[in-house]
């Protein structure tokens, strides 16, 4: 009797420790359901951006330098020491102005011996004509005496055989005056090479020399300086990807910036897309080059330019942020709904839609779009007006854990 009243108690005991441990996970799980609840309850909180009316410009971004229309090179065609300068940096040159001097008188004295020869090679010709003309004379009178049985032949044929030379020696003392004449012309224009003139009215933007250095006109001229005709008009060459460059075409408006006047924008318009690329690193380019008006002479050659050009623009539309285009709820999932069709339109592009704070309520709002200047982007239909609150993120309350149970509107 003893041992089954133990065994009773035990029992008990038993029983009682599973129903407190019972208890006590149902009152845990019961806590877990309160508190995610309470969580539940926390309001969710949206970042928004109003829609709002404006313009909506797509441009193309590059960098380029300017560089004047037309730059010429000064060379030398002798050789010799510059003996004067008469132009700078920055000086303003007109054509045919002298601006540097060759020590010249080495040249001198060449055309002065070129003279000379031709003096010498002149006197040689008159020589040699006094020669042929009494050869001349000396062959007739042989032909007379020989008529006559005076002479004998070979006196004859003697006479007439230097007549001739005498006729050849005049020929070839033609020839040596013309070779000392050009000698002369050529020797005069060495001479004349002595002065450096400018080519063409503009500005000395470089200067390769200094008094007293020797320049060597071998195979190249060396250049001495570099002129640019005129820098009221300047040209950018800029290196547009191959991505952008089916974008372009003449005539097309383009606005840049110069690290010198970081405030102010410069103007311009495309004239010409060259069809050589230019292949750096495997990354193919080609050169957009752009008319510049540099009336006030702000812009130097060489400036680096970062270049916008003006594509497509939209004046007053309707614009969202591109953000709120890409927002979309945390877990929303369009459940299999086919989008609503519209009239005689077999192919669509692929539907967008804005997400709009209504009544503290987030509403999907189907739009098309137009273009976009990659931060805001044209809305062209749909039901969206100036003023409304675009979604664009989710700042509190929306994480992923968040019960679902009331799914945001649809339009």
């Amino acid at each position: 009797m003893n041992d089954g009243l133990a065994l009773d108690r035990g029992s008990f005991w038993r029983s009682s420790w599973f129903r407190l441990i019972a208890f006590g996970v149902v009152a845990a799980a019961i806590l877990t359901y309160c508190v995610a609840r309470g969580r539940s309850a926390e309001p969710v909180s949206y970042r928004t951006s109003e829609v709002e009316r404006g313009d909506v410009v797509a441009r193309v971004s590059a960098t380029g330098s300017l560089a004047a229309l037309v730059t010429v090179e000064v060379g030398s065609q002798i050789s010799g020491r510059i003996q004067s300068l008469f132009a700078d940096f920055n000086s303003t040159v007109k054509k045919g102005q002298l601006i540097a001097k060759i020590e010249p008188s080495l040249y001198v004295a060449a055309s002065q011996q070129a003279r000379a020869n031709l003096l010498a090679a002149r006197a040689s010709l008159e020589r040699a004509e006094v020669q042929a003309a009494d050869a001349q004379r000396q062959a007739s009178r042989a032909r007379q005496l020989f008529e006559q049985k005076l002479v004998s032949e070979n006196d004859r044929d003697a006479a007439v055989t230097n007549a001739r030379a005498t006729a050849a020696s005049v020929s070839q003392a033609k020839a040596e005056v013309e070779r000392a004449r050009s000698a002369l012309s050529q020797a005069d224009t060495n001479l004349q090479y002595t002065d450096i003139l400018a080519p063409t009215d503009g500005i000395v933007i470089s200067r390769a020399v200094n008094v007293g250095q020797t320049v060597a006109a071998s195979l190249q001229a060396p250049v001495l300086f570099t002129i640019a005709q005129d820098l009221r008009a300047m040209e950018v060459h800029t290196n547009v990807a191959e991505s952008d460059i089916g974008r372009l075409a003449a005539g097309m408006p383009v606005q840049f910036t110069v690290d010198a006047y970081p405030g102010q924008q410069f103007r311009g318009k495309i004239r010409e897309i060259r069809n050589a690329p230019q292949v750096v690193q495997n990354v193919v380019t080609y050169d957009a080059v752009i008319d510049v008006d540099n009336a006030e002479l702000k812009l130097k050659p060489g400036m680096t330019a970062s270049v916008s050009i003006t594509i497509e623009r939209a004046d007053n539309v309707l614009r969202v942020p591109n953000a709120a285009l890409r927002f979309q709820p945390p877990g929303f999932d369009m459940g299999g709904a086919k989008p609503a069709r519209v009239p005689n339109e077999r192919k669509r592009k692929p539907e967008r839609a804005v997400w709009v704070l209504r009544g503290k309520e987030p509403v999907r709002v189907p739009v098309e779009t137009g273009i976009s200047d990659g931060t805001l982007t044209e809305i062209t239909a749909g039901d969206l007006k100036a003023g409304d609150a675009a979604i664009t993120a989710i700042t509190s309350g929306g994480g992923d854990d968040a019960p679902r149970s009331r799914m945001p509107r649809i339009l």
